[in-house]
């Protein structure tokens, strides 16, 4: 008879998704991550002296944070524990610590792997300051947003920053290859196809894992190509976050291709933000601004196009109201470009601020009562239009 662990399927040979299976026994596995991992790295510098310090790993989704923070608890013989700061409180923090100065006085360390610690608020945060100060326990934070917007700066202080790369084509590329060892088969892909597939995952290594299995389940022997794949499996949405540091990193790339008249990059930037589903009039206000602060002067026209834009998407809507956008990022890169207003209205702001409460020359007030006349107010201004050349170069 069966016990009601194995009937619920969890017995030993319980089936593991790819991705877990693939999962890397040590460091020399993980991939994309040299520039940490190497021997002259800041990660193999600590795993060669059997000592690690608190870090915050900062990278995208499926780059292998939680795989790094493991396997250092494993070289370094520290007790692995993982809290989520999706599902985790204060209350959950202090069990672990007090576990962990148990642990301390047995001689035992505790590396702390927070996921998603940018979630903690403020004051959750700041429980953690006293056990890394006094070394309770090694806190390894993992997190797909700028620590520097999202995290404490006392925490970061007692923290090092790392930073893991988007997993390159090569690297997805191995991991693939290491998929088609454990099953023994090839992936029914044509080569544009697999080229495809790398492409859709986004850089993300277990989202290619996923997509890997997704494929091995097909039935038939069919090789697929890249139009049969995209319908095969489902597309992944671009890794964007409105609110976040993907949200300032790509409007910023749109700006700087716009100054730089690189009409294929601002469009891509462009598109990559509204497949994301950035608001498009968050879009269009920047493109207003960009017509004043960058192209100013030199094409005033400039100006009127970003704003019939924005009435135009106002007015039609999206999708079809996205191709005005388009219009206007076009004709803003293609314009000539000139800062002069800009800079001289930052360099006058400057002044105003210096000169404080300062009052204009007497010579250019209205002077509409006879005291005031008496005070000067007026006195000796020269009416332009009645100069010879309609200016007189009074200052």
């Amino acid at each position: 008879m069966s016990t009601l662990f194995e009937a619920a399927g969890l017995s030993e040979g319980t089936p593991r998704p790819l991705a877990d299976q693939l999962r890397p026994k040590t460091l020399a596995e993980v991939v994309g991550q040299g520039h940490l991992l190497a021997a002259e790295g800041p990660i193999g510098r600590m795993v060669s002296a059997g000592r690690i310090v608190s870090l915050v790993l900062w990278g995208p989704p499926g780059s292998g944070k939680t795989t790094i923070a493991r396997l250092l608890a494993e070289h370094t013989g520290l007790e692995f524990v993982q809290l989520s700061a999706v599902f985790s409180g204060v209350a959950d923090l202090r069990k672990v610590f007090d576990l962990a100065k148990s642990r301390r006085l047995d001689g035992r360390g505790t590396l702390l792997f927070v996921d998603e610690i940018h979630r903690f608020n403020r004051s959750q945060q700041d429980a953690f300051l006293p056990v890394v100060e006094d070394g309770t326990v090694v806190l390894i934070g993992a997190t797909t947003e700028n620590p520097s917007f999202e995290l404490n700066a006392a925490l970061l202080s007692r923290c090092q920053v790392l930073v893991l790369n988007r997993l390159d084509d090569s690297a997805l590329e191995t991991l693939l290859q290491r998929a088609e060892e454990v099953e023994e088969t090839s992936l029914p892909l044509d080569e544009d196809a697999r080229q495809t597939l790398r492409a859709m995952a986004d850089g993300d290594g277990r989202y290619v894992l996923n997509l890997a299995e997704e494929l091995f389940s097909l039935s038939g022997d069919d090789i697929l190509d890249s139009q049969s794949l995209v319908t095969a499996v489902q597309k992944r949405a671009p890794v964007y976050d409105k609110s976040q540091e993907g949200h300032y990193n790509l409007i910023s790339a749109l700006h700087k291709s716009l100054r730089g008249s690189d009409a294929d990059a601002a469009l891509y930037w462009l598109a990559r933000m509204l497949v994301g589903g950035e608001e498009p009039l968050y879009i269009a206000r920047r493109l207003v601004r960009f017509a004043v602060e960058d192209v100013g002067l030199a094409d005033p026209h400039a100006l009127l196009q970003a704003l019939t834009a924005k009435e135009a998407y106002e007015f039609v809507g999206s999708p079809e109201g996205e191709l005005a956008l388009a219009q206007a990022v076009i004709y803003l890169a293609t314009a000539s470009k000139s800062n002069a207003a800009y800079r001289a209205l930052g360099a006058a702001t400057r002044k105003a601020r210096e000169t404080g409460s300062l009052m204009p020359p007497k010579h250019i007030l209205n002077a509409p009562t006879r005291l005031m006349e008496d005070l000067g107010y007026g006195e000796g201004y020269l009416y332009d239009h009645e100069t010879e050349e309609g200016f007189s170069g009074q200052n």
